[in-house]
This record gives C-alpha cells, structure tokens and sequence, in this order.
C-alpha cells in the first residue's frame, strides 16, 4: 500500500529509531525529501511562487499534520516552505514521518 493511504499509528516510545540503511530505504518512496547527516530527520524544501501560495500551503500541511497526530517543524517565507519531520518521542525516525511526507508531497502537487 502507498505510503500516502496509510495513516500514522500513535508512537507510545520506547522502541528504537530507525537505522540509516531502513531511512534510506524508505527515503526512496518520498520523492525531494532528504535524510538529515546523523539520519535521525528528513526534510524537503518546497518552491511555491508567492507569500500567498506558500501560506496555503503552510496551512494545508498542518491540517494533515493534525489529522495524522503527527506534527513537523515548518518554516516559510516569500515562495518557500521547509518541513522537517521526525518522531520526537524516539529522537529519530519511524514509519510515520515517512507516511507524513508522502501525504505532504501529495499536497505540494496541488499547491
């Protein structure tokens, strides 16, 4: 199933992050998105025109955040937008950035 029709399950900690090499694996299946150098966040940087699109933007990704229950850093500016995602609970990634992501990427087509 694509990443994109899955939905994040709630992380409780207490299990480990995953590894560079099952980041890099999964880091295949979110287009534009990078691994961070100690593989513990991923972050894309979105081109999107103006202010206005780019808040649109902003705006649409917090509302999937909200429904996933799963937050990312965002910062934002005149045509731009960096997300950043990691699961604070583990200090490191799981499933669920990715799946996030790949929900994010799915939003930048129609922004």
């Amino acid at each position: 199933m694509a990443l994109s029709a899955q939905s994040c399950v709630p992380c409780q900690g207490g299990i480990a992050p995953m590894d560079r090499d099952q980041a890099e694996q999964m880091l295949e299946q979110v287009p534009g998105w990078q691994l961070s150098e100690d593989a513990s966040r991923i972050r894309r940087r979105f081109r999107l025109g103006d202010f206005a699109r780019a808040t649109a933007f902003v705006n649409r990704v917090a509302e999937i955040a909200d429904a996933e229950d799963h937050h990312p850093d965002i910062t934002f500016g005149y045509g731009y937008a960096e997300v950043e995602v990691h699961t604070h609970k583990i200090g490191g990634l799981h499933e669920n950035d990715f799946i996030l992501a790949a929900k994010i990427n799915e939003a930048a087509e129609g922004a």
